[in-house]
This record gives C-alpha cells, sequence and structure tokens, in this order.
C-alpha cells in the first residue's frame, strides 16, 4: 500500500507543477532558505501529519519538519501543528499539495471523530466505506482510522461482499454464498464472508445457508433491525447499512449491531480549514 501511496504523490506533484512552478522559480533564488508553519483555522482533529512528512520527503529530503501536534489529536483554532524549514522553492511548491491532504484527511477524522463520540457507551463501531475520491482511498481510510473508526475492507481484493447485485445476478442468496465458498476453496483464499440481505425472507436463507461471517442489513428500518438482531443472536457479526444519518446513527446502534457503515465518513465531507504560512526570519 506504501507503493499506492508514492505513487499518489508523484502524480499530485506532475499535476499540480507540469514542468515547473515558473512563478516561484521566477522570483525566488534557489539559495533561499526559509520556514512555514502550519496554522490550524477551525476546531477539529488533526490527521495527515506523517503524510505531510512524505510529500515533504518525497519532494526535497533534505526539508525539516518539527512536529507540535500529532494525528489524532483535537485542535483549536490558533494552534500549530508543525514548522518546516528548509529552500524555499521546496515550500513554496509542496505547500499546496500537503495542504489538500491534510485538509482533506483532518475533515474525514473530525466527522468520523463526531461519529464514534455518538456511539459512546454502546459495542457498535463505524466503519468506512468504498465511497472514497478515486486514487486517495488509502489516505481517506487511515483519516477514518485516525479518527476513530475501523476500515471496512480496502477494496474488492481483500473481502468478499455479495451485494443485492451480485446476489440477484447470481441468482440468489444460496447460489451467491456457494458459489463465494467454492471459489475460495478453489483459490486457496482465506477472505471473510459478508452477505447483505434486504428483508427477513434474505436474511433466513442465509442463516440456513451458514458459512459466512457477517450479515448487512441494507435499508433495514429500526424496528425491522432489532428483529433480525434478535434472530442472528450473536451466530454472525452484524452490520447496518443504507440511508443511516447522523442523527439516527444511536437509534440504530442501540438494536444491538456490531458495526454501522457509513459513506458519508468519506464522500460528502468537509475539509477542516488551515493554512500554510511563511514566518519571519527572525521567528
Amino acid at each position: 500500500m506504501d507503493q499506492l501511496i508514492d505513487e499518489l504523490i508523484r502524480l499530485a506533484f506532475a499535476e499540480d507543477i507540469g514542468d515547473g512552478d515558473h512563478t516561484t522559480l521566477c522570483c525566488i533564488p534557489d539559495t533561499a532558505m526559509g520556514k512555514s508553519q502550519l496554522i490550524i483555522k477551525e476546531d477539529g482533529v488533526l490527521a495527515g501529519v506523517e503524510m505531510a512528512k512524505r510529500i515533504f520527503h518525497h519532494f526535497d529530503p533534505d526539508l525539516k519538519i518539527t512536529v507540535f501536534i500529532e494525528d489524532g489529536a483535537e485542535v483549536k483554532k490558533g494552534d500549530i501543528a508543525f514548522i518546516v524549514e528548509g529552500k524555499v522553492q521546496s515550500l513554496l511548491q509542496t505547500e499546496r499539495l500537503v495542504l489538500n491532504v491534510m485538509q482533506r484527511m483532518s475533515g474525514i477524522a473530525t466527522t468520523t471523530r463526531k461519529y464514534v463520540k455518538a456511539l459512546e457507551g454502546t459495542n457498535t463501531r463505524v466503519l468506512d466505506t468504498r465511497k472514497t475520491t478515486p486514487g486517495m482511498r488509502m489516505i481517506e481510510k487511515e483519516a477514518v482510522k485516525i479518527g476513530g473508526g475501523v476500515n471496512h475492507r480496502i477494496g474488492l481484493f481483500d473481502m468478499i461482499l455479495l451485494k443485492d447485485n451480485h446476489v440477484d445476478f447470481a441468482g440468489g442468496i444460496q447460489q451467491a454464498i456457494i458459489r463465494a465458498q467454492n471459489y475460495l476453496k478453489e483459490k486457496g483464499k482465506e477472505l471473510k464472508i459478508e452477505i447483505e440481505v434486504r428483508n427477513f425472507e434474505e436474511l433466513e436463507e442465509a442463516m440456513q445457508t451458514g458459512g459466512i461471517d457477517r450479515i448487512m442489513l441494507d435499508n433495514f428500518n429500526i424496528e425491522d433491525t432489532k428483529e433480525a438482531v434478535k434472530r442472528i443472536n450473536g451466530q454472525y457479526e452484524t452490520e447496518s447499512s443504507g440511508g443511516i444519518t447522523f442523527d439516527t446513527l444511536r437509534n440504530y446502534a442501540e438494536c444491538g449491531v456490531d458495526y454501522i457503515s457509513v459513506g458519508a465518513l468519506t464522500h460528502s465531507v468537509k475539509s477542516l480549514d488551515m493554512s500554510l504560512k511563511a514566518m519571519d526570519e527572525n521567528n
């Protein structure tokens, strides 16, 4: 996965700098040295400090970063997260990418922390989804973890999740599960199997078929979720998904589900405001 992040950084610089940052190159001497500080402009949860280090060092290994606030800390407006110093040309060319990544990651971590706190006192954990920005999934899912959430599968390769379309194309719940089991046996793979069910009839069929690890209750209302958890009775992990908002989150958790998956953690989150500003030479 480190390889994917390195490739993301490479592509991001290629996109931003192209054949050169002509604005910086035309007015800043190659020998000029300076430092910048990351200023928090909005209360939230900080995420992306470790990513910022990678970005800085990818571009210029000689940049020096002094960190004051680590990933996962709750920050206030006016806090200084870190200082970076070195060639001014390097500071200016890395500034926007570092901010884009940290603002996005911090926004996700802040939103996730809000959901996690809403679940305090229950045994339910909040999960992310694959509703991520293409190419940025690894860092967005890392931000969910920093915020206290749990990563669902990373992609299509690390878990079998039989969703409604898989079930319909396969010809039903039982057929989909059996095919998944046979596939894993044939390929010699050990992956968890999760099945999505849309009603009690599908739930019963999934439980009768067996050989699964988790049941996703898709678009079940509160009352039906309680009944489904009662029927499953701890035989399988349970996950609620579909149309769950922050306002209804706690009600679903109190039904006794193990997990609630929330696409909003990554697909429509607001970035946390911050800036990377030049410091006076005397500071």
